[in-house]
């Protein structure tokens, strides 16, 4: 009640003020009109007149909204609404003393200087009044809070500085950037210190302790540099969202976040064929399966941007489908469809396809994790990942899917683990189901996705939680990493691109080695080498020292994306997939070791129980 109180006495306040601007404008249009020796009969046209000026134009502001405002935000919105609302009552004046033969004549001249008057009058007291308070604030808020310095220059940057010198916790120092036109010039108002090479200097001069990177499109090997320069100094680093973050909403300082590992292995944003993309989904039936994983849910929340006409979320985790719906539930996309089924369910697919005609099909759902794979369960991999790859690649081609796209992973190269040669196969099926025409089968591979329910990432951050150690398998074990949204975004490029019979593969950058990742990882976690302890426990069985994404007789050829190419593979044929399908109908209760051996014939890479390439 008391805040509604004091909100009516600053709206009483602000119309008072243009009450009184309305009056003192009127007043200077008649003297400048006349330079300043107005005749009588003007005279006494200006004062009968006034009391109806008053009137029209305070009724104007009202309507156009010019109290919503505040003055402290004044900003050029407020300028327009002025503007609007000063023309408005000149219009309505000039209208109504044609129109209604009042007994006075104000000279048009007067009406075009009271304009002129009247904005300046007000715009100016508005924007006056800010400068004041900002000055205020700003300048008692310099004075206190702890002092940091943000790295970045562009509009996230100058956002994020005002916003922080609204705080009490913090005090801007200043910008640094690499531009060295920027140096020793203001930014808004704020010092533009030098770049991060000064650091040094700054830290001396302000006694710096905390650095924030204000900088979405920052690529991570200049995150890494600029973290490495802080840490040598004992400043922490800060980070706001990425760029896909700030698309939600505007930029606060609840978002800031200490700097993670994903800050340091992200890459470049995916440039997408967004047209292509569009009418490609747009108002189509789309299924995804393994849809509650890592990257199927993912892909659904791409697909959804694209606005399908129905987006069929299939897992056999009922758990994972709930998860995924909630997630829908609470950004309010209430289109979906959750089947809970099993991909080696021909029936249940017939039945699902037969009812919502799907078009497009992205087919995740996979056993993903290598040593659980290696051992008791290579039956039941060869079962899931490649005939449940063959009936739901069946089922697509039967119902006239357009295009079926197969998530692969770089383990399927060289496979030296059971779940890589199933998947490896999985791809030689789609291979082999390519006819001329109708379905177009699309395979993609890619290595490791950063935070993923399988990923090192995860583990790591809970044996640090723990006190450690960090368990690592090898000293030289090195992976490639990228992001989930940027996976599943370039598997819906590879799908668009594909014209069926392809193998796509992801340009996955650099490899890690995965004891540097685990070092990086202790730090950010504010903790050092010798307080959380790094132990080396071998390969796991089925494990390689590096992952490839091309077989020793493999190549790729370019694609229009910078980011995807196409690996020239053997070529198998639809007898051959009928050979495979009865070679795992009948594997069912064969010894592990068996089966294995039996996956060297089908699988001529696969390296069966070696573990170090």
């Amino acid at each position: 009640m008391q805040k509604n109180n004091i909100f009516s006495m600053k709206r009483i306040l602000a119309m008072s003020h243009d009450f009184g601007a309305s009056i003192l404008a009127w007043g200077l249009a008649y003297q400048l009109r006349f330079n300043f020796v107005i005749p009588l009969e003007h005279l006494d046209v200006m004062k009968e007149s006034l009391i109806w000026v008053v009137l029209v134009q305070i009724l104007s502001f009202s309507l156009m909204g010019l109290y919503k405002g505040i003055w402290r935000f004044a900003s050029v919105i407020d300028l327009q609404r002025i503007i609007f609302s000063v023309l408005l009552s000149s219009l309505i004046l000039g209208a109504s003393s044609f129109m209604l033969k009042l007994p006075f004549v104000v000279p048009r001249s007067v009406l075009v200087i009271d304009l002129a008057i009247l904005i300046l009058i007000m715009g100016g007291s508005r924007f006056i009044y800010r400068a004041i308070k900002e000055h205020q604030i700003y300048g008692l808020r310099s004075l206190q809070g702890e002092p940091v310095v943000i790295v970045g220059t562009d509009q996230t940057a100058v956002s994020l500085a005002k916003e922080l010198l609204l705080s009490n916790d913090w005090r801007v120092v200043g910008i640094i950037t690499e531009d060295v036109s920027l140096h020793g010039r203001e930014i808004s108002g704020i010092k533009v210190l030098g770049s991060i090479f000064d650091l040094s200097k700054i830290q001396s001069r302000f006694d710096l302790s905390k650095l924030i990177i204000a900088h979405p499109l920052l690529n991570h090997q200049d995150r890494r540099f600029i973290l490495s320069q802080a840490e040598t100094l004992g400043i922490d680093v800060l980070t706001t969202p990425t760029i896909d973050d700030l698309m939600s909403g505007r930029l606060s300082v609840s978002q800031i976040r200490p700097v993670d590992v994903e800050d340091l292995l992200g890459r470049d944003s995916v440039k997408l064929n967004n047209s292509g993309l569009t009418a490609l989904i747009k108002n189509e039936v789309v299924l995804v399966t393994g849809a509650g994983g890592s990257i199927g849910s993912e892909l659904c929340r791409q697909i959804v941007k694209f606005k399908p006409k129905h987006l069929i979320c299939f897992d056999i985790s009922e758990y994972a489908l709930y998860q995924l719906e909630q997630i829908f539930i609470a950004d309010q996309i209430g289109s979906n469809i959750y089947v809970v089924g099993d991909v080696k369910n021909k029936d249940r697919l017939n039945k699902i396809f037969e009812r919502y005609q799907p078009k497009l099909v992205f087919h995740a759902a996979a056993y993903k994790h290598v040593p659980l794979m290696e051992n008791h369960n290579v039956a039941e991999a060869l079962q899931n990942n490649v005939l449940g790859t063959l009936t739901i690649a069946n089922v697509s081609k039967s119902h006239g899917v357009v295009r079926f796209v197969l998530i692969s992973t770089d383990k399927a190269v060289n496979p030296t683990n059971v779940m890589g040669a199933s998947k490896r196969l999985a791809e030689m099926v789609c291979q082999g189901l390519q006819a001329e025409s109708g379905t177009r089968f699309v395979m993609v591979r890619f290595g490791n996705v950063l935070g993923s329910s399988g990923s090192v990432i995860p583990k790591f951050r809970q044996q640090i939680a723990s006190g450690g150690p960090v368990t690592v398998t090898h000293p030289e074990i090195t992976r490639y990493f990228m992001s989930i949204p940027e996976a599943a975004q370039l598997v819906m490029q590879a799908g668009l691109m594909g014209n069926g019979g392809e193998v796509f593969v992801l340009d996955m950058g650099d490899p890690v080695r995965i004891v540097d990742l685990a070092k990086d990882m202790i730090k950010l976690s504010g903790f050092d080498i010798d307080d959380i302890k790094i132990k080396f426990t071998g390969l796991r069985p089925g494990e390689k020292l590096y992952e490839e994404l091309l077989a020793d007789d493999e190549h790729t050829l370019p694609t229009p994306h910078e980011k995807l190419r196409i690996a020239s593979v053997k070529p198998v044929n639809e007898e051959w997939v009928k050979a495979l399908q009865e070679w795992i109908n009948s594997s069912t209760n064969q010894e592990e070791q068996k089966l294995k051996e039996s996956l060297k014939f089908w699988v001529e890479e696969y390296q069966g129980n070696s573990n170090v390439r």
